[in-house]
């Protein structure tokens, strides 16, 4: 019997030893307590034994006899009140998995100084990782904090009016903050079963049999299932092309197939039930890389062959204008797979519901996406499979594709009891989809003054294993090999490409962060012939308002990136050692693709109720809808409530990707709000009770080859120019990132945004790598070169505006891709400056980082 205090109570165990992290949250249901990883790497489980700051997840009951263990539940109401006013005031919280950690560890240090350095602010927080804010805001909130604690400050009552444009805290900030909001293995449910896959030990390899023999000996065994039990055993984000269960006789395509789902009584035992289930294979060779899938004696890993898409991009005449320009250069450029790393691995809970349908718990980034891909495993009509989104801890693309939501939703299905499906972190690692990998091949031409003349690049992306957001990554990385420059002559050739590695699908920028590598570095080889300087040549061709832009549209009124460059100016001139580097995102799908964002405005016990179906991964959704039904409405905080996206309660607002809520469903939100301001003119909340208005956005673009002279490809693109500075030792000296996003909503969300995509890039330009050998995963969490609170050098944020904005979601343009795509260019370019050496794959080599 283990006996001990969680948070002044006193605690028994009476059974074998197990992590505390597991005992937390399975036996006393403090779920405050976040897992993970469950390796010690990240902090989520950060708590104090006897005021010692310690990981709960490599901690046993075993160490704990007579000690006092505090967890965020166990806060004063004086302590819960003041770390949750700084973190929501300071906009430290965005998709919250971290934030209990975190609190947890400014405890450990403001219980012995209340007037930390910010150094120490920094080395006290190292230990837990955050993949949204880039730690800037966190310090703040520390050190705000503090001056609370220290000075005795009362915590201000209720906030302003919510309006565009002003400070305003996150509407889920506090919650999320305290460990009081939930996320999918959060829940507790009566009889609640646990489901875990069986998975393929080999890239590629043919299943001869499965053999459940020794599993169903467990006393925890309820179930297997296989191929047979699912009705529909393809699926697909776009394609149709993944198994659910690969079948026997059928052939594995990479590590992370699932073969079969195991499901068991205990979430303690699942593990072990999975690994008596033996899998015999017959191991063929694997397809390890794009070259070796264009042999042509090459495997077919998919019907049609490995070439999963291609496209060709062509305007101008691009051998014309590089025959005579007076500088062309060629060069080759790579970039690694990388890691979304979010810090909340996936989870899904089912239970039947109804008349042989299913409610499905979720953190994915669509519930109608899941819908979709759920009822057509299972042959259900839509309305049978009722999806419902708790809180997602982070996504930046990565929680697109199914990974447990299907197997949930199918074991439950056919068991007729709750089912919880959880990835472990390291099997999260090796299934969902990462960043492609790219080769480039980019040519640039100029005319004797530095104008860019022509471009061609050729762009071949490793999608890996199946399709997933193949297809339109591989568009977005050619649409936009352009850059945010000015010339007329520009051709691209890509290829998405299948091989037995691990997925490729949407990450933070969208193929645009590896594409614009090429083009940013490349246009520094243009520089050097013609003797001038890296700032210059990219002010010189960045696109004006009434430009055509590479690929026809006409730059509208709101292009900023003029003015991105001014804001950096200062600093790109202050180092030697500074580097630079250009970027932009479009918002919405584009190129033809129907895309619509949906609200419903309710008026209910005297609130408005706000619904719609997108996802807010950390990104802040929900009080951009609430800042944008505040702006047009001039409602009070307490009279808005926003209801959780779910498929019987919110319509479809598609996707949280291509940086396209705070457009789509902010222009949504502004026109259902704009019928409900005309109501409100001769009625009151009360007279309009059980009334619902309606706002929808629909985007009209040109397909991608569109022979238009003209063609809308997207409605809008934001705009970013960041400088990264060396110290003489070549470390991170400063970051200064401007970035042209149309109308600003939440400035503590805006620059928290900006803050966390530049050091999303910079672990893509300099530590963060993802290696896979012959095949096999490389790699676990704590070695995937993520930067912490003490690697990340100042940052400063600078919001600039075109010369107008545009018309939609009152001038809004997005920025959750934005500030990752330009920063590992600056820091090609930073280094190139520092030393000479001109590289050309990332993450950067012979650098005080590698």
């Amino acid at each position: 019997m283990y006996a001990f205090s969680v948070n002044g109570k006193p605690v028994q165990f009476d059974g074998e030893d197990k992590k505390l992290l597991r005992f937390l949250r399975e036996d006393l249901n403090l779920t405050g307590t976040k897992d993970g990883c469950s390796e010690g790497a990240c902090g989520t489980c950060t708590i104090l034994v006897d005021g010692v700051k310690m990981k709960a997840c490599a901690i046993p009951l075993s160490r704990l006899e007579g000690k006092e263990v505090t967890t965020i539940e166990g806060l004063s109401e004086r302590e819960a009140e003041v770390y949750a006013y700084c973190f929501a005031e300071a906009g430290a919280v965005q998709c919250g998995y971290c934030t209990p950690g975190m609190i947890i560890s400014a405890k450990s240090l403001l219980d012995k100084n209340l007037d930390p350095t910010l150094e120490e602010v920094r080395k006290a927080i190292k230990g837990n990782i955050c993949r949204c804010t880039g730690y800037k805001k966190i310090e703040e909130a520390i050190l705000m904090a503090a001056t609370y604690f220290r000075e005795h400050l009362s915590v201000p009552g209720q906030q302003e009016e919510p309006r565009l444009d002003i400070r305003y805290q996150r509407v889920d900030a506090k919650i999320k903050a305290l460990g009081k909001g939930l996320y999918a293995d959060d829940l507790r449910l009566p009889a609640l079963l646990h489901g875990k896959a069986v998975r393929s030990a080999h890239p590629r390899a043919r299943i001869l049999s499965i053999d459940s023999s020794e599993a169903e000996k467990h006393p925890d065994f309820i179930r297997i299932l296989t191929s047979s039990d699912v009705p529909h055993n393809i699926i697909g984000h776009i394609k149709q092309d993944w198994p659910v269960f690969i079948p026997v006789g059928e052939i594995t395509r990479y590590t992370g197939d699932a073969i079969c789902l195991v499901v068991g009584r205990n979430p303690e035992t699942i593990e072990k039930i999975a690994s008596l289930v033996a899998v015999s294979y017959e191991v063929l060779k694997p397809v390890l890389s794009m070259q070796e899938a264009l042999k042509d004696d090459a495997p077919q890993l998919h019907k049609g062959g490995n070439v999963l898409s291609s496209e060709h991009i062509k305007r101008g005449d691009v051998e014309k204008a590089m025959r005579h320009a007076k500088h062309v250069v060629t060069r080759t450029y790579s970039t690694p797979y990388t890691e979304h790393a979010f810090m909340e691995p996936e989870c899904a809970v089912a239970l039947p519901e109804d008349d042989d349908g299913l409610l499905v718990h979720t953190s994915g980034q669509s519930i109608y996406d899941e819908q979709h891909e759920i009822s057509l495993m299972l042959q259900l009509p839509p309305q049978k499979v009722h999806c419902h989104s708790m809180l997602v801890g982070g996504g930046f693309g990565g929680k697109e594709d199914m990974s447990v939501q299907h197997h949930a939703a199918l074991a439950a299905w056919v068991l007729k009891q709750p089912v919880k499906v959880k990835l472990s972190r390291q099997e999260s690692l090796s299934v969902h989809p990462k960043r492609h990998p790219m080769e480039m091949v980019l040519t640039t031409a100029c005319d004797e003054n530095g104008r860019i003349t022509a471009m061609r690049a050729i762009i071949d992306a490793n999608t890996g294993a199946y399709a997933s957001l193949g297809g339109p990554v591989l568009q977005r990385a050619c649409t936009h090999a352009s850059g945010p420059y000015n010339f007329q002559n520009f051709e691209v050739y890509g290829r998405a490409i299948y091989t037995n590695l691990v997925p490729a699908g949407a990450f933070r920028g969208f193929g645009v962060t590896q594409s614009c590598f090429a083009v940013e570095a490349n246009l520094n080889l243009l520089a050097d012939e013609l003797g001038m300087d890296y700032y210059e040549i990219r002010r010189l061709n960045a696109l004006k308002p009434g430009d055509t832009m590479p690929n026809g549209q006409i730059a509208g009124e709101d292009t900023g990136i003029i003015e991105c460059l001014e804001a950096v100016k200062d600093a790109y001139y202050s180092s030697p050692r500074a580097g630079i580097a250009c970027g932009f995102k479009n918002s919405g799908l584009g190129v033809g693709f129907p895309d619509t964002g949906r609200c419903i405005l309710s008026v209910e016990q005297g609130k408005v109720h706000i619904r719609t179906s997108a996802a807010c991964m950390g990104q802040g959704v929900a009080t951009v809808c609430t800042q944008m039904l505040g702006q047009t409405c001039s409602l009070q905080s307490d009279q808005i409530v926003v209801e959780d996206p779910d498929t019987r309660r919110t319509p479809d607002s598609g996707t949280s990707t291509a940086s396209r809520q705070s457009v789509f469903t902010g222009e949504a939100v502004r026109r259902a709000a704009l019928k409900l301001k005309e109501a409100l003119k001769t009625n009151t909340l009360a007279d309009l009770e059980g009334q619902a208005f309606d706002g929808e956005y629909t985007s009209i673009t040109d397909p991608i080859n569109s022979t238009k002279e003209h063609p809308v490809s997207h409605v809008a693109y934001s705009y970013s120019a960041q400088v990264v500075v060396l110290d003489e030792q070549g470390k991170l000296e400063n970051v200064v990132a401007s970035c042209d996003v149309g109308q600003v909503v939440n400035h503590q969300a805006l620059t928290g945004q900006i803050e966390g995509g530049v050091v999303m890039g910079l672990g893509f330009g300099l530590t963060e790598d993802f290696p896979i050998k012959e095949g096999q995963l490389a790699v676990r969490y704590g070695t995937l070169g993520l930067l912490r609170a003490t690697d990340v050098p100042p940052i400063e944020v600078k919001l600039v505006e075109g010369p107008n904005k545009h018309s939609i979601a009152y001038g809004v343009k997005g920025v959750g891709e934005l500030t990752t795509i330009p920063t590992a260019p600056a820091c090609q370019n930073a280094y190139y400056r520092f030393d000479g050496k001109f590289r050309t794959s990332l993450p950067l080599e012979d650098t005080a980082y590698r």
